[in-house]
């Protein structure tokens, strides 16, 4: 089977607060480090109530000081929101520190709203792009690594620490963009299934049919994320995911609260219409025991040409949570 991974967005519940949620997460990253996980990787929000993750580089320090065995990266940097030299030098730093652990996956949503992301940015894009500049700063961030080309301003400055290269680039996406601009770049690539709006299938397979080999990368790679619950029982798995079927109607609102409790989902009136929209959601959610998901993720993973599978879990108990990944790596066949 291929590698499992872990995609950790530091969800706020509703009978936690925004810091214990940053506990949460390093106390999973410490669960999973033994279970055979290839990655931990951290996103990036802002002005979220339900989400805890505004500096995936910092958690991305702690957790690799926390744990032995995982690779912990980004998942991603929102680049539009920051100036290419500072990711630069804070990934230099983190390789130095954790030498052949270290990822950098680069988005190019902002991970907010309009108007928190204006306050991130400070300036405005050239309007020549409509807006878009995150061409010209993927560029930039390459040219630190890479060296400028002859004449450029920036040219004599060297990004800190020297003698740091970057650690392997992964672009993120839920399109074909992403993907066909990975393979232009000889980068890996990773497909958000969980909350794209269309399907894994014809990304993944441009993101192999165009790569082309660079100084980043010789082969392409894929990784599928996606959202999966796993419990002993199909029943259980199913119980538990009621509070992420019921974040995600909420979501689709615009109701960005913390993740309900599962007594609260559970006593949830769900309406006709809301009923019918989850049963269209179930193939974005992966529920089951870990026979069922070993299955069905499989046979997902195989169809798509996927390289590797992240994992995204969203389960307001705590110990249910950790169990979910235990129970997935056990059934995968990767837990030792």
């Amino acid at each position: 089977m291929i590698p499992l991974s872990v995609l950790d967005l530091s969800f706020v519940t509703s009978d936690s607060t925004p810091a214990q949620a940053l506990h949460d997460t390093l106390a999973l990253a410490r669960h999973v480090d033994g279970l055979g996980y290839r990655r931990y990787w951290l996103a990036e929000h802002h002005a979220l109530p339900n989400v805890a993750s505004p500096a995936p580089e910092i958690m991305i320090g702690q957790i690799a000081a926390a744990t032995t065995h995982l690779r912990v990266g980004s998942g991603g940097i929102m680049l539009p929101n920051h100036a290419p030299l500072m990711v630069a030098e804070r990934f230099r730093v983190l390789e130095a520190l954790f030498p052949g652990r270290i990822d950098l996956g680069i988005g190019r949503a902002p991970g907010t709203d309009g108007v928190t992301a204006r306050a991130l940015r400070r300036r405005e894009a050239p309007s020549g792009n409509g807006g878009d500049d995150f061409l010209d700063r993927l560029q930039e961030l390459l040219f630190w690594d890479q060296g400028f080309p002859e004449g450029h301003p920036f040219g004599e400055i060297q990004a800190s620490p020297a003698g740091v290269s970057l650690p392997p680039l992964h672009l993120l996406g839920s399109s074909d963009y992403s993907a066909q601009l990975a393979a232009q770049i000889g980068a890996g690539f990773a497909f958000a299934q969980h909350f794209a709006g269309m399907p894994p299938d014809g990304p993944m397979r441009a993101y192999r049919d165009l790569f082309r080999p660079t100084r980043l990368g010789t082969e392409p790679h894929a990784i599928l994320a996606v959202a999966a619950i796993c419990a002993a029982t199909d029943a259980e798995a199913e119980r538990l995911a009621a509070s992420a079927r019921l974040s995600t109607l909420r979501r689709e609102r615009g109701e960005y609260r913390p993740l309900p409790s599962l007594q609260e989902a559970l006593d949830y009136p769900h309406s006709p219409t809301e009923r019918a929209r989850i049963e269209q959601g179930r193939d974005k959610l992966h529920v089951g025991a870990p026979d069922t998901l070993r299955a069905r993720l499989g046979a997902l993973a195989e169809s798509v040409g996927a390289d590797e599978l992240m994992i995204v879990t969203a389960i307001p108990d705590r110990s249910a949570r950790h169990e979910s990944y235990r129970l997935l790596a056990q059934g995968w066949g990767i837990a030792s």
